[in-house]
């Protein structure tokens, strides 16, 4: 109003001022004197609003999973939005060349990088990556580690490692060589650079971690004993990419999701968010170090902000993509480490199923033969298969027919071609009755989706797309793994193992 020309907004401490006010060119942290949601409260959250963790369990549990905390206040909103770095990672990626997910649920990339430059530019490494599935009733997160040496399919370069999809092409390309190898879609993106990470540890006071082995890493600049340690930024960043452990690459996973629990725990904690200053503290050093894609808007945080207060620590389930071999020796004379791909096609499909993942591998295939029926599971050679290339890749169709007859299945005739030649993903099309060859046949095509039609007769169809990468025997994947003996530390972990965030954590 007129009366209050004058003031020279000295008045911006009084009581009058309306809610949340700030500059718009350069976002600034709540302050604990402003009202909180016009209740009279000092700064501090009160208990529900504490209950609300909202942010942090995502970013905490992302990766320094930092995007989450900031929704504990709607007093943090508008700031959060303002310090979060935004990079437009969808664009050019269309609706037809990949996966749908399950819907309602979320599930998120995340990538922790190296380097201090800018989003997006090719050329950066990609050091880490996992993917954090929040369900559609959002009680209940998958947080599944991508080992980073994984040998994959890399689109428009080849056979590659994982990681090197990142150095190629940036986040875009990241995006679609996790797409296409594990047939999830993912809704958002999140990358988290490790100079960064340091200083969210020590914002947060540092964790508390534990070794059932010493360490000695001289490059690393790390030498811990076995036991409980209490460690800063610098150490705990060293602890999460060590790999001179038994069990190389696969324990890095390991103390990575250990240092997550960790970080999920104290954000999490009474201690941090009771404490204006400590709480803007682990925001404002959080939120710097993470990149997400333009979808996660205000908005899109205040939504989630709502819907995750009631996650917990028992409510994170942690695993990692079991593997069969760990030094397999790649055509560009380097080691990669390859996917049991079964037991990862069953992992993938519980995300793709919407349900947590549990310790034997999942939250179980509906078509699976159990107890006394799995004498009645079929054989490959039993299973009579026609091939259809739907890529209009010349060859194609008598690749794949060879690849399913070196796996042991019956194939009738040579591979014709299909009425369309843009098939994205790779059918298993079969009869009424013919579920359980057809889930066979399924898991023997990663990525692949069964589809039922009661027009076809006994024998199931293969219509190949063109996310098709390759056929693995079904009776392929050794019962307990090679004998460990040759540098590859305990050996391949073939199967799925899961635990808690609580698990996690020391003690």
């Amino acid at each position: 109003m007129k009366d209050h020309e004058g003031d020279g907004g000295g008045n911006r401490a009084g009581r009058d001022v309306p809610e949340f006010s700030r500059p718009r060119s350069s976002p600034t942290p709540p302050t604990p004197p402003r009202p909180a949601r016009a209740r009279g409260l000092s700064g501090i959250p009160d208990a529900r609003v504490r209950r609300q963790r909202s942010l942090v369990l995502l970013a905490a549990a992302l990766s320094c999973l930092v995007l989450l905390v900031s929704g504990s206040s709607w007093a943090f909103t508008e700031w959060v939005s303002g310090k979060i770095n935004r990079f437009d990672v969808f664009s050019g990626l269309f609706d037809g060349d990949r996966p749908e997910g399950p819907k309602g649920a979320l599930t998120f990339l995340v990538i922790g990088t190296d380097h201090r430059s800018d989003s997006g530019e090719a050329g950066g490494r990609s050091d880490t990556m996992m993917l954090v599935h929040l369900n559609r009733d959002r009680d209940h997160a998958n947080i599944v580690g991508l080992p980073r040496d994984s040998w994959v399919d890399i689109p428009g370069r080849g056979k590659d490692k994982i990681n090197a999809a990142y150095s190629h092409g940036g986040p875009r390309l990241a995006v679609q060589t996790v797409e296409s190898t594990t047939n999830v879609r993912i809704d958002h993106y999140v990358e988290v650079d490790f100079s960064g990470f340091v200083d969210v540890v020590d914002a947060l006071g540092g964790v508390e971690v534990c070794l059932p082995e010493p360490i000695d890493d001289p490059k690393a600049h790390l030498s811990m004993d076995a036991g409980t340690h209490e460690v800063d930024g610098e150490r705990a960043l060293a602890f999460s990419r060590t790999r001179q452990t038994s069990g190389g690459d696969l324990d890095r996973i390991d103390r990575q999701q250990q240092v997550l629990s960790a970080l999920l725990q104290k954000a999490l904690s009474s201690e941090t968010l009771s404490d204006p200053s400590k709480l803007t503290s682990f925001l404002d050093t959080a939120l710097g170090a993470v990149t997400v894609d333009e979808g996660l808007d205000t908005a899109s945080i205040n939504e989630l902000a709502g819907q995750v207060s009631d996650l917990g620590m028992d409510d994170v389930t942690f695993a990692q993509v079991p593997v069969t071999e760990t030094d397999y020796q790649t055509p560009r004379s380097g080691v990669a480490v390859r996917w049991n791909e079964e037991a990862a096609h069953d992992l993938f499909a519980d995300i793709n199923a919407d349900r947590p993942i549990s310790a034997d591998g999942g939250g179980g295939d509906p078509d699976e033969p159990t107890g006394g029926e799995a004498d009645e599971r079929p054989r490959p050679d039993d299973i009579q298969l026609q091939v259809f290339n739907g890529t209009g890749a010349p060859g194609k169709g008598e690749e794949v027919r060879t690849a399913l007859a070196d796996a042991g299945f019956a194939t009738s005739g040579a591979a014709r071609n299909w009425p369309t030649q843009d098939v994205a993903t790779t059918l298993v099309r079969h009869a009424p009755g013919d579920a359980k060859a057809a889930a066979l046949v399924s898991k023997s095509i990663p990525g692949s989706e069964v589809r039922e039609d009661a027009t076809l007769g006994t024998d199931v169809q293969v219509v190949i797309g063109s996310d098709y990468t390759s056929v693995t025997p079904p009776e392929s994947a050794p019962s307990s793994g090679p004998d460990p003996a040759d540098g590859a530390g305990e050996g391949p972990r073939d199967e799925v193992s899961a635990s808690t965030a609580r698990d996690n954590v020391c003690g």
